[in-house]
């Protein structure tokens, strides 16, 4: 018989990027945390930064929910999951509430999951209140929790702003623009939370600003039924596989990591940068994050270098995704022109942009099967090999990235997301 069960939840949207949902959705989890609520807080699309922020807000994983690359039963089964052992459930969503397909209305309507609006009210008075009401309107169906208002500049402007509310909409307190409460970024999105030694600080003092202007009264429960019990013939045990895990290889989806344990995998972490040789492993998996930043340590790391090649050359399968691509090739470029010579496994460069490259969900069909992810990165990379896929994207966005392999080795830009194709995923990195 199915089990359903019952946790207050929102999902935190806003009327488009850059509006500070981030902020405001680890201000929220502190704030409930900070009053003895175990939170539970998940990521709408695919995204990295974001997540580490808010797994340190709310002290418990964060995983992504969506509804193409994930899917409507996997993501039903993490949010069943967490309604077992939460008391609160935020979602923070990704972009503008209507953007892309499927949007962040789109998932908050399948799942019943009502929509906390969150507004820039940076010089703004009673416009606020059309914006809301835009947002609460604009689909029918769509289940709505009230607004919350970010960078409010004084009590004033937050009395303003909430008098702008009409047809009873909720008003849920605004966030100040304090600088000591805001999360500094770079040209992939927020800096990552292990580089911001004062970020427990920023995140209480949001919870506490965040706290004085609202109630924190849990919201309505949200029912969320049972999930479909899925099984995969898929196999990885006593298979040893080596994680790239450092300042400039951290985007991991913590789903990702949980599928190779539960098929049987044991992970052991590594750092390109700072270790000197690999753990005795059987497979190597480099995942994305900022080798630009670190391409001159990576490349002065030449025990690393020799240790990764051998592992290449003893016919081991290797996974590099986006970044650790880049790591392959035999250079990489910043943006400021200085150029380091990497591993030279993969023929051909890279250059850092100043502008995005590309970014779009993808599906990549590849020998092994069929895998969903992403690709986002700002980077070109010229190479004479001829790749084996070529990536597509059910939104017609840039993208369609080319999927290269030699021997065992298997690269591109497209950041994976396994549980999408365990199968798949457990043959790129199975001996």
């Amino acid at each position: 018989m199915s089990q359903p069960r019952h946790c207050p939840a929102v999902l935190i949207a806003a009327p488009a990027s850059g509006q500070g949902k981030t902020t405001v959705t680890a201000a929220l989890a502190r704030l409930h945390r900070n009053l003895g609520r175990k939170v539970r807080v998940f990521k709408c699309g695919p995204d990295f930064l974001d997540p580490m922020i808010l797994e340190r807000a709310s002290g418990a994983p964060v995983y992504q929910l969506d509804l193409w690359m994930i899917g409507a039963e996997e993501s039903r089964r993490l949010l069943w999951e967490a309604a077992g052992e939460a008391d609160l459930i935020l979602i923070e969503g990704v972009m503008g509430l209507f953007d892309g397909t499927p949007s962040s209305a789109d998932l908050a309507r399948h799942f019943g999951v009502p929509v906390l609006a969150v507004i820039d009210g940076t010089a703004m008075a009673q416009t606020f209140g059309a914006l809301a009401l835009g947002l609460a309107r604009y689909q029918a169906d769509l289940p709505f929790a009230g607004v919350l208002a970010n960078r409010v500049g004084s009590l004033r402007h937050a009395q303003l702003l909430e008098g702008s509310l009409t047809e009873g909409l909720r008003w849920y307190g605004g966030l100040s623009r304090e600088r000591g409460i805001e999360l500094p970024s770079r040209h992939l999105g927020l800096v990552q939370a292990s580089e911001l030694n004062d970020l427990d600080a920023r995140l209480d003092a949001a919870a506490e600003a965040l706290g004085a202007s609202c109630d924190a009264a849990l919201p309505p429960p949200v029912t969320f039924a049972e999930p479909d019990p899925q099984a995969s013939a898929a196999s990885l045990t006593g298979v040893r596989i080596g994680v790239a895990r450092d300042e400039a290889f951290a985007f991991t989806y913590g789903a990702n990591l949980d599928l190779l344990r539960n098929l049987g995998a044991q992970l052991e972490f590594f750092s390109p940068l700072h270790d000197h040789e690999l753990p005795v492993v059987d497979s190597l998996y480099l995942p994305g994050g900022y080798p630009e930043l670190h391409h001159h340590a990576l490349a002065a790391n030449a025990p690393m270098s020799e240790a990764i090649r051998a592992h290449h050359a003893q016919g081991k399968p290797l996974l590099a995704e986006c970044g650790g691509m880049l790591y392959l090739l035999d250079a990489l470029t910043d943006v400021a022109g200085e150029r380091a010579e990497l591993l030279g496994l993969l023929p051909g460069e890279a250059t850092m942009q100043k502008r995005l490259a590309a970014l779009a969900l993808q599906a990549v069909e590849m020998p092994e099967g069929i895998l969903r992810g992403h690709t986002y990165h700002h980077s070109l990379t010229s190479t004479a090999l001829e790749p084996i896929a070529r990536g597509l994207s059910p939104n017609g966005g840039r993208g369609n990235e080319a999927v290269y392999r030699l021997g065992r080795l298997t690269a591109s830009y497209v950041h994976f997301y396994f549980p999408s194709n365990p199968d798949a995923a457990a043959a790129l990195l199975r001996p």
